[in-house]
């Protein structure tokens, strides 16, 4: 049967990536324009069953495609938390997949302890609690794991220990055929520059980042903000995915926090062909109304900079 088929390829590819396969952000379908557009699953967060809501996460490449019609997912751990390694669970999640025509593109994990804790013991602890989702990411055919680099101490202290988290957790990842990358998500990760020198310390090709437009606020208590552009051209020299950050839109259909012309022209210039996540996060809209209205600002700008670069 078709399950069957399903089942013996993924353990047939999962054999083949253990011994060595290289996976990468896949690239954009030129005759879509510069890039395509993927779902996070964070955007609709509060509509699945971990959250409280009735959607089942089983159901959310199906959900992806009939209701935005995108062929691309971005999975949060939190949604499955006990599951990342039940293989019968992510047997059934991929072989969903490939019902609906839907890809895995990654699997944000938080909640898993911090990769740049100061104390060493917590922090190997913390780079094997991502193993488990680090095969599950590989199992259903994702290209990378997202992750964050949590530390505490001085900025060369936390530095340091975050370059050695990440260092051993992408080397794992490496054998997996899978990357690893760090999204700017608070405190020194969500400064740019650190963030960058962080990635070029741990030097290792399957290291990057996952540049997200709204996550750029250092301290809560304090208000501190980076300035998003400037964080998102620093880290896009490293990007292998990118995470379009949306909270509220105007009447015109604008993103009222982030100039997304401005922005997606930082992506573009970079080089960046790989896909761009919907990730929206507000409460002005319902979660499928911020999201499809993401959707469609990334499409318009995408059409604008074609145009532009067609004209030169």
């Amino acid at each position: 049967t078709r399950r069957q088929f399903l089942g013996q390829s993924g353990t047939l590819a999962a054999g083949l990536c253990a011994a060595g396969c290289a996976v990468s952000a896949p690239a954009a379908d030129d005759a879509a324009g510069l890039y395509k557009i993927s779902l996070a699953q964070w955007s609709l967060n509060k509509l699945f069953k971990a959250k409280g809501g009735d959607l089942d996460n089983l159901d959310f490449a199906r959900t992806t495609r009939k209701r935005f019609g995108l062929d691309a997912i971005e999975y949060s751990s939190q949604m499955f938390q006990d599951k990342a390694a039940d293989k019968t669970y992510l047997r059934e999640m991929k072989i969903r997949q490939q019902d609906a025509g839907v890809k895995a593109l990654l699997i944000m994990v938080d909640n898993e302890g911090r990769l740049g804790d100061p104390d060493a013991k917590a922090r190997k602890q913390a780079v094997e609690n991502h193993y488990k989702w680090a095969e599950a990411a590989r199992f259903l055919g994702c290209h990378s794991l997202r992750v964050n680099a949590a530390s505490a101490g001085s900025w060369g202290e936390q530095l340091n220990y975050a370059a050695d988290g990440l260092r051993r957790l992408t080397e794992f990842g490496a054998k997996l055929g899978l990357n690893t990358i760090v999204e700017n998500h608070g405190g020194l990760s969500s400064n740019g520059k650190w963030l960058a020198a962080v990635i070029r310390k741990v030097d290792h090709p399957r290291s990057g980042t996952l540049p997200d437009f709204g996550n750029f606020v250092i301290d809560r208590k304090t208000g501190e903000q980076y300035d998003r552009y400037q964080g998102v051209k620093e880290l896009m020299p490293f990007a292998k995915a990118v995470s379009a950050k949306s909270t509220e839109f105007d009447q015109d259909g604008n993103e009222i926090h982030t100039d997304y012309r401005r922005m997606m022209r930082i992506v573009v210039d970079a080089g960046y062909r790989g896909y761009v996540g919907i990730e929206f996060e507000g409460d002005k809209h319902s979660k499928f109304e911020g999201a499809q209205l993401t959707k469609t600002l990334l499409e318009v700008v995408r059409d604008e900079i074609t145009k532009e670069r067609g004209a030169k």
